[in-house]
C-alpha cells in the first residue's frame, strides 16, 4: 500500500486534458528541429531530462533511463505500474529498442516504421503453364466446358451443334489420357470425366437418330468394368431398340437392366417393368403385358398402368377382369392435397398471404395436371369398356357411373352421364329419347353441369332445325353460366337464323370477351358482318382468325370471297391459291379461281382451273357449260360435244343441252349426225319450235322428203306458241288493270293514314338499309355477269356465216353466250352446321 497514491479531494482528476499541446501537432513535425535531430541521430534514444507536458492529478512523473532502474509511477487509480520497484529491487527492461529503430540506423535515413519506403510489394509469381500438371488441368477444364456446351445446345434444340461439341469433348478427353500417360500419371486417370464424355456422346447420337453409333457408345460404357452402375444404361439401349421396332431385343435389354438393379431402387424397377409391358402390347402379346401390369398394380399402382391394364383386358375381351381393373383404376391414390387447402381464411392474414403465394406455384400446377390426366384416363376407360362389359351400351355406362359415384372422383359421374348422351349423338342417333332425357335430367344439377347439358341440348335442337327449343335451352345455359362461350354462340346462332344480325353480333362479341380464343365466335361474327355488308369489319375478323388457324381452308376461302366483294380480284386469287395449297382437290375453289381468272381476261389460266374442277367433280353444270362454250369459241366443236352430252345426262329434261349437241355436230359439218340428233330431240320434245325449224332447214338443204311433214308440224307448233303467248299476255293485262283499280279505290284512305306512315321509315330503317346494301352488292356483281340463255333457247356462239354462206340461222341474232363469270355466285356464306355449331364436348 505504500506505493499506492490516493488522490486528494482538493485535486482535479481531469485538469489539463482539454489543453492544446503543440507537441502533438503532427503537421509541424517537419519544422521541429528537436524532432528531426532525434530522428537522424541517437539523440532520440535519450529520455528528456524534464517533462514537456503539464502534470496531472498524480503529480510529477519520475522517468527512468534506458539503462538505470525504473522508478515506479502510480496510476490515478492507485495501481502500480508495470516494472514498479518491488522491495527495492529493480526489474530489468524487457525491451531495449523501440519499434522502428535499429542500432544500425545510419545518418540521413528517414523514419519509416511500416517499411513503406521500400516501394510496392512484388507481384505474385506467374504459374508456369508448361508443366505437365498445368497442361492436364487446362485440358480437363476444356473437356468439362465442352460437355456443358453440348448439353446446353441440346436443351435449346440445336441437336447437330450438341453432337459436334460432344465429339470434340471426346477428342479432348483422349488427348488428356495420352498426356497423363506421357507424364507418368496413367494411374490417376479421371474415370468420372471419361464416363461423362462417353455418356453425353451416346445421348447426342441418340438425339440425332444415329442409333448404331449410339449403341456402340453405350456398349463401350457397359463393357467397361471400371464404371460402376453402368448396367443401368441398358435401359437407354432398350429404348433405342424400341424406336427401331426391334421389340424382342428391347425386352431382352430391359430384363438385363432389371437384373442389375437392386430391389432398393423400387421406383426404377417399376418404370422398367412398365416399359416391358408397353413393348409386349406393341408386339400383341397381351397376356405377357397383363402379367407386367398386374405386378405393378400390386406393388406400386399408378393411373397410367391401370389404364394400360384395362386396354389389355379389353383387347382379350375379358369382361369381369375389365370391371376389376376399372375399380382398381378409380381407387389409385393420387397423393395430392385437397383443393380446400388453397381457400384463404378471413381470420388469419398471414396464412391467407401464404395460400395466395402457393395457389399458382409449380407444385400446385403439377397437382392439377395430374388430376386432369387421371380424369381423362377414367373418362376414356369408361367410354371404352361401357359397351363391352354389359349387353347394352346404356347398362355398361350406368355401371361405370355407379362405380365412379362411390370413388374419390364423384364429380366425374355427371360428366360421364353427359358423355353417355353425347355418344348417342355422335352415333347420329338424334331421335334417341334416351340422350335427350339424360341431358334434361341435369336441369336441376349445379350450374356447371346444367350449363353443359343445356348447351348440348341447344346444339342438338339446332341441328334438328327446332330453333325455338334451341333458343330455350341456349337461354337456360346462359342463365346457369353467363360466361359459357358455347352457350352464347348457340344463342347467337338461333338469333342469326331469324335474320336479326345485329343482335347475333352482340352475342358473338360477348362470347369473345369471355374467351378471346373462341374461334367459332370469331368465325360467326365475320359471317354476321358479311350479312350486314360491313365488309371491312368482316375482313378484320377473318384475318384475326387466319392468324390463329393458319391452315383453315374455310377461313381462307372467306377472305377470298370478301376481297372479291371489295372488288380486289388479285387478292382474291392469291387467297384462293392458298386454299388450294391446303385442299388440292377442292372443285368449288378451283371453279371459283377459274371464274376470277376469266374475269381478268386470262382464258388459258381459267381453262386450266375449270378443267381441274371438272376432273375432280364432273357433275358441276356451270363448269360443264363454261368448258363447252370455251371449245366452241376456240373452234373445237367436236371436243365440246362430250361436255354437252354429260350435261344432257345430268339434266335430261332440259332441251337446250341436246340442242347444243346437235348444234356442235352441225358446226363441225356432220349434218347426218346433226339430223339424227334433231330427230331424237323432236321425239322427246315434239312441241319445241327451235328443233322443228332446224329440222326444216336441214331437210331442205339435204333434199329430204320429210321436209313437208316437219314444215306442217312447225306451223302447228308456232300457232300453239302464239296462242299461249296471247293467253299469258291477256292474263298479265288483266292483273295489271285490277291492281290499277285497287290503287284508285284506296287513294282516299291513303290520305287519312298519312300521319301513321310518317313513322314507318323509322321502324323499317333497318330493313331498308339491309336491302340497299344487298342491292348494291348485286349491282356490283351484275356489272361482271350476263344471264344465261333461257331453258328453251339453243346455245349458239358463232354467227351463221361461219358454217354455211347459204344457211340463214333464224335464231342467230337472239343468241348470246354469257360473259365469263355469268355462272351463279357461290353462296359460301350460307350457314353450315359444322361452322356455326359449337362442339358438344371436347375430346
Amino acid at each position: 500500500m505504500e506505493n499506492v497514491h490516493l488522490a486528494g479531494e482538493e485535486e482535479d482528476l481531469y485538469s489539463g486534458y482539454n489543453d492544446y499541446n503543440p507537441t502533438f501537432d503532427s503537421e509541424e513535425l517537419e519544422n521541429d528541429v528537436g524532432f528531426q535531430q532525434a530522428v537522424r541521430t541517437s539523440h532520440g534514444r535519450r529520455p528528456p531530462m524534464t517533462a514537456k507536458f503539464p502534470g496531472t492529478a498524480i503529480g510529477a512523473r519520475p522517468l527512468a533511463s534506458s539503462f538505470g532502474a525504473r522508478i515506479p509511477l502510480a496510476s490515478s487509480m492507485g495501481r502500480p505500474m508495470t516494472g514498479a520497484v518491488q522491495d527495492g529491487a529493480a526489474r530489468p527492461m524487457t525491451a531495449v529498442r523501440a519499434a522502428g529503430y535499429t542500432s544500425s540506423l545510419t545518418r540521413g535515413s528517414t523514419f519509416d516504421p511500416l517499411g513503406q519506403s521500400k516501394g510496392p510489394a512484388p507481384s505474385l509469381e506467374a504459374k508456369n503453364e508448361d508443366t505437365p500438371e498445368e497442361k492436364i488441368k487446362i485440358l480437363e477444364k476444356k473437356v468439362n466446358d465442352l460437355i456443358e456446351e453440348s448439353c446446353m445446345a441440346q436443351s435449346i434444340g440445336a441437336l447437330q451443334l450438341a453432337l459436334e461439341k460432344a465429339k470434340e469433348a471426346g477428342r479432348k478427353e483422349r488427348a488428356l489420357v495420352r498426356q497423363r500417360e506421357q507424364s507418368g500419371n496413367a494411374d490417376h486417370i479421371n474415370l468420372d470425366l471419361t464416363y461423362s464424355v462417353l455418356l453425353n456422346l451416346a445421348n447426342q447420337y441418340a438425339n440425332n437418330e444415329m442409333y448404331p453409333e449410339a449403341l456402340n457408345s453405350y456398349q463401350v460404357i457397359v463393357k467397361n468394368k471400371m464404371f460402376s452402375n453402368a448396367g443401368r444404361l441398358k435401359v437407354n439401349m432398350a429404348n433405342i431398340y424400341v424406336k427401331q421396332k426391334n421389340y424382342p431385343k428391347a425386352i431382352k435389354f430391359y430384363r438385363m437392366a432389371l437384373d442389375q438393379i437392386s430391389n432398393a431402387h423400387k421406383e426404377m424397377r417399376i418404370k422398367i417393368m412398365q416399359n416391358i409391358g408397353v413393348v409386349f402390347v406393341r408386339m400383341g402379346q397381351y397376356s405377357d403385358a397383363i402379367t407386367s401390369f398386374e405386378h405393378i398394380m400390386s406393388e406400386s399402382p399408378n393411373i397410367k398402368t391401370g389404364f394400360n391394364l384395362i386396354l389389355c383386358y379389353y383387347a382379350i375381351g375379358d369382361r369381369e377382369r375389365m370391371k376389376k381393373a376399372f375399380q382398381k383404376l378409380i381407387s389409385v391414390p393420387l397423393g395430392i392435397d385437397d383443393e380446400d387447402k388453397y381457400i384463404p381464411s378471413n381470420d388469419d392474414t398471414d396464412s391467407s398471404m401464404v395460400i395466395e403465394a402457393i395457389k399458382n406455384d409449380k407444385l400446385h400446377q403439377m397437382e392439377r395436371d395430374l388430376k386432369v390426366l387421371a380424369e381423362k384416363y377414367i373418362m376414356t376407360a369408361a367410354k371404352l369398356i361401357a359397351p363391352a362389359i354389359e349387353t347394352s351400351f346404356a347398362t355398361g355406362f350406368d355401371w361405370c357411373v355407379d362405380m365412379v359415384k362411390n370413388s374419390q372422383y364423384v364429380e366425374l359421374a355427371n360428366d360421364l352421364e353427359i358423355n353417355k348422351a353425347i355418344t348417342y349423338l355422335r352415333q347420329k342417333d338424334f331421335n334417341q329419347v334416351e340422350a335427350v332425357e339424360t341431358l334434361k335430367t341435369f336441369e336441376k344439377k349445379d350450374s356447371r353441369v346444367k350449363s353443359a347439358a343445356a348447351t348440348n341440348l341447344s346444339f342438338l335442337y339446332f341441328l334438328e332445325k327446332d330453333y325455338d327449343q334451341a333458343d330455350r335451352y341456349a337461354d337456360l345455359a346462359m342463365t346457369a353460366d353467363r360466361y359459357n362461350p358455347a352457350a352464347l354462340i348457340n344463342k347467337g346462332n338461333t338469333v342469326f337464323v331469324k335474320q336479326d344480325y345485329e343482335k347475333a353480333a352482340e352475342f358473338y362479341k360477348e362470347a369473345l370477351r369471355n374467351d378471346s380464343s373462341c374461334t367459332e365466335a370469331l368465325y360467326n361474327l365475320g359471317l354476321t358482318y358479311k350479312k350486314l355488308n360491313r365488309l371491312e369489319e368482316a375482313l378484320d375478323c377473318f384475318l384475326k382468325l387466319h392468324a390463329i388457324l393458319r391452315n383453315s381452308a374455310q377461313v381462307m376461302y372467306q377472305l377470298a370471297n370478301l376481297y372479291e366483294l371489295l372488288e380486289d380480284p388479285q387478292q382474291a386469287i392469291e387467297w384462293l391459291i392458298q386454299v388450294l395449297s391446303v385442299t388440292h382437290t377442292d372443285p368449288q375453289a378451283l371453279a371459283k379461281l377459274g371464274e376470277l381468272y376469266d374475269g381478268e381476261g386470262d382464258k388459258s389460266q381459267a381453262f386450266q382451273y375449270y378443267y381441274e374442277s371438272f376432273r375432280y367433280f364432273p357433275s358441276n353444270i356451270d363448269v360443264i357449260e363454261w368448258l363447252g362454250a370455251y371449245y366452241i369459241e376456240t373452234q373445237f366443236c367436236e371436243k365440246a360435244i362430250q361436255y354437252f352430252e354429260r350435261a344432257t345426262l345430268i339434266q335430261p329434261t332440259q332441251v337446250k343441252w341436246q340442242l347444243m349437241v346437235a348444234s356442235c355436230y352441225r358446226r363441225s359439218g356432220n349434218y347426218q349426225k346433226a339430223l339424227e340428233t334433231y330427230k331424237d330431240i323432236h321425239r322427246k320434245f315434239p312441241e319445241n319450235v327451235e328443233c322443228l325449224r332446224f329440222l326444216v332447214r336441214l331437210c331442205t338443204d339435204m333434199g329430204l322428203k320429210e321436209v313437208q311433214d316437219y314444215a306442217t308440224k312447225l306451223k302447228k307448233a308456232e300457232k300453239m306458241k302464239e296462242i299461249k303467248e296471247q293467253r299469258v299476255k291477256s292474263g298479265r293485262e288483266g292483273s295489271a288493270r285490277g291492281r290499277r283499280e285497287s290503287r284508285e279505290g284506296s287513294a282516299g284512305s291513303a290520305v287519312s293514314q298519312s300521319e301513321s306512315k310518317q313513322l314507318s321509315p323509322l321502324l323499317d330503317s333497318g330493313r331498308d338499309s339491309g336491302h340497299s346494301s344487298n342491292s348494291t352488292k348485286g349491282e356490283r356483281l351484275s356489272a361482271k355477269m350476263r344471264s344465261l340463255p333461257g331453258s328453251n333457247e339453243p346455245y349458239e356462239a358463232s354467227s351463221p356465216k361461219e358454217i354455211d354462206a347459204s344457211y340463214v340461222d333464224p335464231l342467230g341474232p337472239q343468241m348470246e353466250r354469257p360473259k365469263t363469270g355469268a355462272k351463279r355466285r357461290v353462296e359460301d356464306d350460307d350457314f353450315a352446321d359444322e361452322e356455326l355449331g359449337d362442339d358438344l364436348l371436347p375430346e
